[in-house]
C-alpha cells in the first residue's frame, strides 16, 4: 500500500537528504586526492603523469567497468542494499589509501576505491526516480548532485587541513571513517520503493520484468540523443575531473600559496559556483523542458559557450584575485550539464532498465572523462615542461580548454535536437 501523500512527500525528501549525503562523501573521497597530490608527490617522488594515472585512470577503470554489472543487479535486487554496501566498501578503501608507502600501493588502493564507488551512483539515480515524479526529477537530481561541489569543496578543505596538521595519510583515514559510519544508517533509514510507481504506464501497463543487458542495449542503440548526451557528458567530465584534480596543483605552483590557503580559495569557488550551477541547470531544464525537451541539451550547451572565454582568462591571468574572479563563472557553467544530462537519461529508458541505462551512460562518461581527463592535463604538463618550465601546467590547461569546450557545446546542442523524439514520460 502506498503511503499517504503527506508522509510520502516528507519521507521522500528525507531519502533525498541521506542519498545526497552519501553522494557528498562519494565525491569527498574521490576528489581529496586533488589537494593531497602536492604532499603525495613530494613524499613518494611522483611525476605529473603518475599523479594523473593514480588520480584518474586507476580509479576510472574499475569504477566504469564494474558499474554495468552492479547496475544489472540494481535492476533486479534492492537498490538501497547495494548503495549501502558500496558506501562501506569505498569508504574502507579510501581509509586504506593512508597506508600506502609506494606508488604501486597507492595505485592499488585507488583501484579499490573505484570498485566500491561503482555501486553507488547508478542505483541512486534509479532509486530517486521512484521517489520523485517526472516533472520534479530534474530538480531532485540537481539537489542530489549538490554532493559534487559540496563534497569536492569539503574534500579540498578538510584534506588540506588534515594534511598540514596530521599528514596526508591521516586525511585519507579520517575521510574514509565518515562513510563507514553512514553506510549502516542508509540501510536502516531508506526503504526500497516499487519500481516505476510514479511513471505513466506504457503498452498494456505491465512493465517488462528483468530485461537482459542485450535488451537494454538494443533499446538504447536507435536513440541518438542517448549517445550524444553520453559523449557530450564524457567531454564535459574530462574538463570537470581534470580541472578539479589539477587546479589545486596549478594554484599552488603558480601563485606560491600554502596548501591550506589553496584549499580555501578553491573550495570557496567550488561550492559557490557548483551550487549555483547545479540548481540553475536543474530548474532551467525542468521549466524549459516542459515546453521543449531539447532544453535538456541546449541548457548545458549554452553554459559551455559562456564559460569558455572566462576559463581561458583565468588560465592566462597572472594575479590571484583575477584568477579567482574569472574561475567563478566557468565553475557555474561547467556543472550545469549534470542535472539535465542525468534527468534525460532517466527518460530515455523504462523503469526496469533505468539503472542499467544509467550505468552505460556512466561507463562512457567516466571511462573517457575521469580516465582520460586527469591524464590529458598531466601528460601535456610533462610534455610542455621542457618549453615552459614551471608554467607547463598553465599551458596544458589552456590546450585542453580550447579543444574540449567547443566540442562539448556542439555535442549537447546536437543532443537537444534529438531529445524530443526519444523522450519517454
Amino acid at each position: 500500500m502506498q503511503p499517504s501523500p503527506q508522509v510520502s512527500t516528507r519521507y521522500r525528501y528525507t531519502v533525498l537528504l541521506f542519498l545526497a549525503l552519501a553522494y557528498c562523501l562519494n565525491y569527498m573521497d574521490r576528489q581529496v586526492i586533488g589537494i593531497l597530490a602536492v604532499p603525495i608527490k613530494q613524499d613518494l617522488k611522483l611525476t605529473d603523469s603518475e599523479l594523473a594515472l593514480m588520480g584518474g585512470f586507476a580509479f576510472a577503470i574499475f569504477y566504469s567497468c564494474l558499474g554495468i554489472p552492479v547496475a544489472r543487479l540494481a535492476d533486479r535486487m534492492s537498490r538501497i542494499k547495494i548503495i549501502s554496501v558500496a558506501c562501506l566498501v569505498w569508504s574502507a578503501c579510501t581509509a586504506s589509501c593512508g597506508l600506502a608507502n609506494s606508488f604501486g600501493q597507492l595505485l592499488l588502493a585507488r583501484l579499490s576505491v573505484g570498485i566500491g564507488e561503482a555501486g553507488g551512483v547508478a542505483p541512486t539515480y534509479s532509486l530517486l526516480s521512484d521517489y520523485f515524479p517526472p516533472r520534479q526529477r530534474g530538480r531532485a537530481l540537481a539537489v542530489l548532485t549538490l554532493g559534487l561541489p559540496i563534497g569536492s569543496a569539503l574534500g579540498l578543505l578538510l584534506g588540506a587541513i588534515f594534511a598540514e596538521n596530521y599528514g596526508w595519510r591521516a586525511a585519507f583515514m579520517l575521510l574514509g571513517a565518515g562513510g563507514i559510519v553512514l553506510a549502516p544508517i542508509l540501510f536502516l533509514v531508506v526503504r526500497e520503493p516499487p519500481r516505476g510507481q510514479l511513471d505513466a504506464p506504457t503498452g498494456d501497463g505491465t512493465p517488462q520484468a528483468n530485461p537482459t543487458l542485450g535488451m537494454v542495449v538494443r533499446h538504447l542503440l536507435p536513440l541518438p540523443s542517448f549517445w550524444l548526451i553520453s559523449f557530450a557528458s564524457a567531454s564535459a567530465s574530462m574538463l570537470s575531473y581534470g580541472l578539479q584534480f589539477w587546479l589545486p596543483t596549478y594554484i599552488y605552483r603558480s601563485h606560491n600559496l600554502s596548501l591550506t590557503t589553496t584549499s580555501y580559495v578553491l573550495s570557496s569557488i567550488t561550492i559557490v559556483g557548483g551550487v549555483i550551477g547545479l540548481l540553475l541547470g536543474g530548474v532551467l531544464c525542468d521549466r524549459l523542458g516542459a515546453r521543449n525537451k531539447g532544453a535538456y541539451g541546449y541548457v548545458p550547451s549554452i553554459g559551455f559557450i559562456i564559460g569558455m572565454p572566462f576559463m581561458l582568462a583565468a588560465a592566462l591571468a597572472s594575479g590571484l584575485p583575477a584568477t579567482v574572479a574569472f574561475l567563478l563563472l566557468p565553475q557555474v557553467a561547467g556543472v550545469m550539464w549534470m542535472a539535465p544530462a542525468v534527468s534525460s537519461v532517466q527518460h530515455l529508458a523504462p523503469p526496469t532498465m533505468r539503472a542499467s541505462a544509467s550505468a552505460i551512460f556512466l561507463f562512457i562518461v567516466n571511462l573517457i572523462g575521469l580516465g582520460a581527463g586527469t591524464l590529458a592535463f598531466g601528460g601535456l604538463s610533462d610534455f610542455y615542461q621542457a618549453h615552459f618550465g614551471p608554467e607547463a601546467l598553465r599551458y596544458a590547461i589552456i590546450t585542453v580548454v580550447v579543444v574540449l569546450y567547443p566540442l562539448t557545446a556542439v555535442l549537447y546542442a546536437l543532443a537537444g535536437r534529438k531529445l524530443a523524439g526519444d523522450w519517454q514520460e
